[in-house]
């Protein structure tokens, strides 16, 4: 019966131990979540005065850019709480909220695989929000259509839901494949 090489386990100590250099990451993303706070605040408060405004009524393709946007900032949000609590517990610690009784069903159960489709399905919506935005702004000041802006915005759309759909496509595979 050989030992293992004390080296060796200090080594492996030493490199399980550092996955808490990740969390810094994470108090940085609780820190990019105050910034989209302020930011959703700050377009709250811009929107609602003209919303009730009688000299300058709102239009209503106004309201629903307004709105668009901050579903937007909504959904950045959600993502980053994702990221944040998915990835501190894959690669970081369990939380350990013992007595939480408001703690959302999914957390604790979102995979690495999990997180990868969110993120996806997340930056698909966002960006679909921003194409529809930049039409919707075309059509709000009477311009023409910038067909080179348009072009790239449907193009770079396009290109998040191929990732969507073929990260799925591995997902099924790899679950489909016999294990080692």
């Amino acid at each position: 019966m050989s030992m293992k090489p004390r080296l060796e386990t200090a080594f492996e100590r030493m490199l399980f131990r550092s996955r808490w250099l990740m969390a810094p990451f994470y108090v940085g993303l609780v820190a990019a979540l105050l910034m989209l706070l302020v930011v959703f605040v700050r377009e709250l408060i811009y929107y609602v005065p003209q919303a009730f405004a009688a000299d300058h009524a709102m239009s209503s393709n106004d309201a629903i850019l307004a709105v668009l946007t901050l579903v937007d900032l909504s959904l950045a949000g959600n993502l980053l709480l994702i990221v944040m609590f998915s990835g501190y517990e894959n690669f970081v610690s369990k939380l350990d909220l013992e007595g939480e009784t408001d703690r959302p069903p999914w957390m604790g159960t979102v995979d690495f695989s999990g997180l990868k489709m969110k993120l996806i399905a997340s930056i698909v919506a966002i960006s679909g929000i921003q194409l529809l935005k930049t039409f919707m702004n075309f059509a709000e000041l009477g311009q023409a259509v910038n067909e080179s802006e348009a072009m790239w915005g449907v193009i770079i759309h396009l290109a998040f839901v191929c990732s969507g759909v073929l990260l799925a496509l591995m997902d099924w595979l790899s679950g489909k494949t016999e294990k080692h």
